[in-house]
């Protein structure tokens, strides 16, 4: 089972409840990397955009690679309006992007799913000298705001948690440090925070958009699921998670 096709098959439930990026994290990338018109920027798998309107709305010429046919379709939806939009169908592994180059390339929960060897190498021939790969992520916190709801879900995972498949990154870890070992100068890391409150419905939903949750079969998937609405349930209907938005920086050397 190749985990990183598995989204594409809830594009509406992955827009509504996949966290968004604090705007604090957009302005500094865009600082950092002086996007803006004139510049070519290419987002790695942008599922439904969670990470693309800021960027868009600097009116650089941007362009994105989307595995997924459906999650494809709702960005062109999503984003046809802006003239400075382009989005291609296609693996980013195999695609052919011909003489194309760019001054950013950024991915958001994306480009962890690429083999290191691949992501890395790519990237660093996709941009210009000098140019900037951006790579973000959120970690969210549910344990902090309640130690006793958290062991409460725990409890739920080791009873009804049984994907079909057991979880791997693509052919291996992914560690984002690993850029400097493939030409990349500069890497840095900033933490951002935020905060989200779910109900126990929008709880479970929001649980059902991570790509192993999504493979687990009956009647454990009916248990697993009601198991969780229902711890939050007794916690008054509510769980929140502490969020640290984190967002790696790298370059490409001005010159090699």
């Amino acid at each position: 089972m190749e985990y990183r096709k598995v989204f594409d098959r809830i594009p509406e439930q992955f827009d509504r409840y996949r966290p968004r990026y604090c705007p604090e994290m957009f302005e500094s990338l865009i600082a950092y990397a002086g996007i803006g018109p004139g510049k070519a920027v290419l987002e790695l798998g942008p599922g439904t955009g969670q990470a693309t309107e800021p960027i868009l709305k600097t009116g650089c010429d941007y362009h994105a690679i989307e595995l997924g046919e459906h999650l494809y379709a709702m960005m062109k939806q999503i984003f046809c309006g802006y003239p400075n939009f382009s989005i291609v169908n296609d693996d980013f592994i195999t695609h052919d992007f011909g003489n194309r180059k760019f001054d950013v390339i950024y991915s958001a929960a994306t480009i962890q799913w690429i083999p290191e060897q691949v992501a890395f190498s790519k990237t660093f021939d996709l941009l210009k000298p000098g140019g900037t790969l951006a790579m973000m992520v959120t970690n969210g916190d549910y344990r902090t705001p309640d130690e006793a709801l958290y062991n409460r879900i725990q409890k739920v995972y080791s009873e009804y948690f049984r994907p079909e498949a057991e979880y791997k990154d693509m052919k291996g870890p992914f560690d984002y440090r690993h850029a400097t070992d493939y030409g990349y100068v500069g890497f840095e890391k900033r933490e951002f925070y935020g905060k989200r409150v779910f109900t126990a419905e929008e709880y479970a939903a929001f649980s059902g958009t991570h790509c192993d949750h999504l493979v687990i079969p009956e009647p454990y998937k009916t248990l697993f699921f009601e198991g969780l609405k229902k711890a939050v349930m007794e916690n008054g209907n509510r769980i929140e998670f502490r969020d640290t938005h984190v967002l790696y920086l790298a370059k490409k050397p001005e010159e090699l």
